[in-house]
């Protein structure tokens, strides 16, 4: 009853406050310039809150909700990722002209040989009701000088937490092309002084674009594993734009024989 009663008198109170400003508005031609002065500074005062709460409203309660993780994964999964660069806002939002090296959040890098770089790469929200991930990462490609250009995302620690060669690792991508080209992913594990490398294209053209790998075929010094991540490679990119929607990564024990 209580609970009620406050929502009932937090309507009133609101219903009062919209038809108090309503009136102003309709008077505002006539009102006396002493008067306007000050509704002018309230009104500005108030609609940079209202501004706040919309956009903030607009974000939180659009699809995906930011922060999440939820993604399918196979049964036996025993660690899965979503980096941060899809799961929430990055404190820098986009690169231009991006230096070969050059970082956006903590998570990826872009790597390139271009004498001149025509590249872009920028954090975008993603609004369809069929996307998990609350953010997506797109990458225009105008001229292209160089012989390879590759986006490197770097593994947390966890998913090197008893890694074994027994693991089968198993990349989600969520790709949007402008045009075809070829995408390939590389997955290297440093254990010592060595670095395994195990490499698959991404089957862009069929529903499942996952890939996986598959450690049995890997010379890893399970005690020594010291790092991984893994590389998107792009053939021949110029002059597109390619928009992932979503990247997951995730981790299996491959079944006995």
């Amino acid at each position: 009853m209580a609970a009620f009663r406050r929502s009932f008198l937090a309507a009133l109170v609101n219903a009062r406050e919209l038809q108090r400003w309503r009136s102003r508005a309709r008077q505002v031609t006539a009102a006396p310039l002493s008067a306007l002065r000050g509704q002018r500074s309230q009104a500005r005062a108030l609609r940079a809150e209202l501004d706040h709460l919309i956009h903030v409203a607009d974000s939180r309660l659009g699809l995906p909700a930011i922060g999440s993780t939820a993604f399918p994964v196979p049964h036996g999964t025993d660690w899965s990722w979503r980096p941060q660069a899809w799961r929430g806002p990055l404190a820098q939002s986009g690169l231009t002209s991006v230096r070969s090296g050059e970082q956006l959040g903590e998570e990826l890098t872009l790597f390139h040989d271009c004498a001149t770089s025509e590249l872009t790469l920028r954090q975008l929200r993603n609004r369809r009701e069929s996307d998990l991930a609350p953010y997506a990462l797109r990458m225009d490609v105008f001229g292209f000088d160089g012989s390879f250009l590759s986006l490197v995302v770097n593994l947390p620690e966890a998913a090197l937490d008893g890694l074994s060669r027994r693991h089968l690792i198993r990349l989600d991508p969520m790709v949007q092309i402008e045009k075809p080209l070829e995408i390939f992913a590389r997955l290297n594990i440093k254990h010592g002084p060595n670095t395994e490398q195990l490499v698959r294209e991404l089957p862009l053209h069929e529903a499942d674009r996952m890939v996986e790998f598959d450690l049995a075929y890997t010379n890893i010094n399970e005690k020594r594993i010291e790092r991984a991540w893994i590389d998107l490679i792009f053939e021949r990119p110029q002059m597109n734009e390619v928009t992932l929607r979503d990247l997951t990564v995730s981790r299996r024990l491959r079944a006995e024989l």
